[in-house]
């Protein structure tokens, strides 16, 4: 099973008061030497499958992932479209800091994952196909 979507928007404030700048990912995403993996809920020991492609675009960090078990729990709840959230684990290498949060110059990537909550609730699945 695969799908599309974006793991994060630019120029749009998160739950956590983050808010990330076009260009945040070039570096990592350039650097990176293997796919990343697409986990479960954030959680390294349920990694469901892998992220094909991942790039910045004028919306943000879009991705292109495989489910690994087509007849899993994670790609049911994600075809009932019960979850459809997606968000990425990161280390953040620049930022500026003003009361309102953290605005995200450049991050690492370590992961993505689909998630129930989002902490960017525009951060989504938008396209769903089965081989």
């Amino acid at each position: 099973m695969r799908f599309a979507g974006y793991a994060a928007l630019f120029g749009k404030r998160d739950a956590g008061r983050d808010t990330i700048r076009p260009g945040a990912f070039v570096r990592t995403l350039a650097e990176r030497q293997e796919p990343l993996p697409l986990f479960w809920q954030h959680r390294p020991e349920q990694r469901i499958g892998w992220i094909e492609s991942a790039r910045e675009d004028a919306r943000g960090l879009r991705v292109v992932a495989t489910i690994d078990n087509p007849q899993g729990g994670a790609a049911a709840a994600l075809t009932r479209g019960a979850v459809t959230g997606l968000s990425f684990g990161y280390r953040a290498r620049a930022f500026d800091r003003s009361q309102a949060g953290r605005d995200l110059i450049e991050v690492d990537v370590f992961e993505v994952s689909l998630v129930t909550h989002p902490m960017q609730p525009g951060a989504r699945v938008h396209l769903l196909t089965r081989p």
